[in-house]
């Protein structure tokens, strides 16, 4: 009996290994890709660039089914990726290359699952499809070659060799590093932008939106010195404590959505240089239109105009040293008249009949002759006068770019040179220059461009 029972499991045994493997589940034709709230099926598919009737084969689907949320949809098309894929935002600082090295994933499948055509399409901010490592490895320190540096040098002072950080940045050759790019060592995991030198350690950029106020956050080591550029515009870094430094920049509200390089340029305390630039994405804010408005034609002439604005764009270039505001501005006019605006910023327009190609660049509040007008942060008054469109106008510096301005007043109560403080009266509300009836116009201008008050009266910057 003892020997029949022993039969029996052998059998059995015999009998499950026997079960052919097609009985198994199958493994899935190409990366998975888990299902997000909010996901369609048409959003699926525009995203990893296959056709509809593609990503419904590969899940049995049809136009009829419904996807849940954490569900697994095979992507097609996308033959030698395996695994799950996921979305990271690229920070500033970082090429197809550094993220290849970053994610271990080769050049090429990045640039087929983002659909990326050059290596000069990544921009900061982007949503960047990788296939998810179970065992991603955090990147070693980084490592910069200097001019009429080898690779041997660089590994010998670094305490490795150079067929290592050969294999490790996926070099064929060890004599293809070229000076000042930066390469990723062996040893204590460095998190920082992986195509900037190992000094800066992150980059933060808040959105660069129409009209609005932009500030560029460096950190890295005590004694950097930052400069830069976007948009033609230079880029003033100042620093905010150790080893941490920001820059403040406004985007000009008739900016045309899209793309534009942002270069960031430094020098360390021995005098070695770097410099790196990346497309930043500038996106549309939805501005009012405000009604035709007919104004004295003397204040549309350019022999007119155009003095002006030279003389009054002169006035908020300089960007000094000394940050004079801390925290939210303060509303410019009685708290009755706060939120009381006839006309706000950006708000596209048409004067005598033009077409809508100008655009408002301040915040308009409601007032009569004589109402009071007071500081909204401490300040310099850099200029005070009468002009043909801005009439009685008022100029405060707060330091490091920013400036705010008043127009059309009846009578200006400051000098040149005055230090004001928040909520000092400094002028009256008037019926001066080009207007059509009394108010205060309200500007804030940041590395010499007009953006929205209205941001700076609702928040703290930096």
């Amino acid at each position: 009996m003892k020997h029949g029972w022993i039969s029996l499991i052998l059998f059995l045994l015999l009998a499950v290994s026997a079960i052919p493997a097609a009985a198994q589940e199958p493994s899935p034709a190409g990366p998975i890709y888990i299902v997000q709230a909010g996901d369609s099926l048409w959003d699926i598919a525009a995203r990893f660039g296959v056709t509809i009737d593609e990503l419904l084969a590969a899940n049995s689907l049809n136009l009829d089914s419904l996807i849940f949320e954490r569900q697994q949809l095979v992507i097609p098309g996308l033959e030698g990726v395996q695994g799950i894929l996921t979305t990271q935002n690229v920070a500033f600082g970082e090429t197809l290359a550094s993220l290849s090295q970053h994610y271990q994933v080769s050049e090429d499948i990045l640039a087929r699952l983002n659909h990326i055509t050059s290596p000069y399409e990544i921009y900061a901010g982007m949503s960047l499809v990788v296939p998810q490592a179970e065992d991603l490895q955090e990147p070693g320190p980084r490592l910069s070659l200097a001019a009429g540096q080898s690779l041997l040098e660089l590994a010998v002072l670094n305490n490795t060799d150079p067929w290592s950080l050969a294999f490790t940045n996926a070099m064929t050759n060890t004599n293809f590093a070229l000076p000042g790019e930066v390469l990723r060592g062996m040893g204590p995991a460095d998190t920082g932008p992986g195509a900037l030198p190992g000094v800066v350690t992150a980059v933060e950029l808040t959105d660069f939106i129409q009209g609005g106020t932009s500030l560029i956050r460096v950190d890295g080591s005590d004694g950097l010195r930052l400069s830069g550029s976007v948009m033609d515009h230079p880029l003033n870094f100042f620093r905010m404590d150790e080893g941490n430094y920001v820059a403040l920049q406004g985007v000009h509200a008739m900016t045309e959505p899209g793309t534009y390089p942002l270069t960031i340029q430094g020098s360390l305390a021995d005098g070695t240089t770097f410099g790196f630039t990346q497309l930043i994405r500038v996106r549309a804010d939805d501005f009012l239109y405000d009604v035709p408005l007919y104004v004295p034609p003397e204040t549309l002439d350019p022999a007119i105009t155009v003095p002006e604005n030279e003389l009054w764009n002169s006035l908020i270039v300089t960007a000094t040293e000394q940050r004079l505001w801390d925290g939210a501005f303060s509303v410019p006019v009685d708290v009755a008249y706060a939120e009381c605006w006839p006309s706000q910023f950006g708000s596209r327009r048409s004067y005598n009949d033009s077409g809508y190609i100008y655009f408002h660049t301040g915040l308009d509040y409601c007032g009569q002759v004589g109402f009071s007008i007071y500081a909204p942060a401490p300040g310099i008054v850099v200029y005070t006068g009468e002009m043909v469109v801005r009439g009685n106008a008022t100029v405060i510096d707060h330091g490091w770019g920013v400036y705010t301005t008043y127009m059309h007043q009846s009578e200006i109560l400051v000098e040149v040179g005055e230090h004001v403080e928040t909520g000092q009266l400094i002028g009256l509300v008037g019926n001066s220059g080009r207007v059509i009836g009394p108010h205060l116009h309200f500007e804030v201008w940041v590395g010499g461009v007009t953006v929205n008050p209205l941001d700076w009266l609702a928040q703290s910057y930096p």
